[in-house]
């Protein structure tokens, strides 16, 4: 059966992404058995790099939120929504990265405004401006290439600030960095109390 338009003749609306565990196999290809969580492993096992770690931070905050249970977007106009309806923007640095360093990276931030994207009507807002209420930075602070460890929360620090005092200090600056952001009044919190920390800037 051909699926029905909707009002604006979308005749393929969003597929909904359903959250996976990992046991899924890969169909059709011949006596060798590989699962979901092999590409997983093979493809997202440096968690140093750019991409994967801003993943991963994306995930440590949904961590302290509660809010794993469902599925992360790629193309949402803000990274999470907690329970209490906060919109929370996560952005990740480091000081050690997976190539090659004459010397530790400086911290800095993206936060340049953007354009909202709907994936319902597949347009674009007409305003640009950041699409959250609240930032938050995590650093993963470790320097010793020995023993880093980015699954160890006790190598990551986390600065909270609210998109309002963000928008009032550099309303159209696209990056930051982290002596910036605690001199315009970014919160530092360690990961037991960033939970409290996001709904205490939400209020700000």
């Amino acid at each position: 059966m051909e699926k029905k338009t909707s009002e604006k003749g979308c005749k393929y609306p969003p597929i909904e992404t359903k959250k996976k565990t990992g046991n899924e196999q890969f169909l059709n290809a011949g006596s060798d058995v590989y699962t979901l969580r092999d590409f997983w492993a093979w493809a997202y096992s440096d968690l140093v790099d750019n991409t994967e770690r801003g993943k991963l931070a994306e995930f440590i905050v949904a961590m302290a939120l509660g809010i794993t249970e469902g599925v992360s977007g790629s193309w949402d106009k803000y990274d999470l929504l907690s329970k209490e309806g906060i919109r929370v923007e996560v952005k990740s640095s480091a000081y050690l990265q997976s190539w090659s360093q004459q010397s530790l990276s400086k911290i800095s931030f993206g936060i340049q405004p953007t354009y909202g994207w709907d994936s319902i009507t597949n347009e674009y807002d007409i305003e640009q401006k950041r699409q959250s209420d609240v930032y938050v930075f995590c650093v993963l602070k470790h320097i010793d290439q020995v023993t880093l460890n980015p699954l160890d929360l006790s190598q990551w620090e986390f600065y909270v600030l609210s998109t309002a005092a963000l928008n009032k200090a550099v309303p159209a600056q696209k990056t930051i960095s982290l002596n910036k952001l605690l001199n315009i009044g970014a919160k530092k919190c360690e990961y037991a109390t960033l939970y409290e920390t996001i709904k205490s800037e939400a209020t700000r």
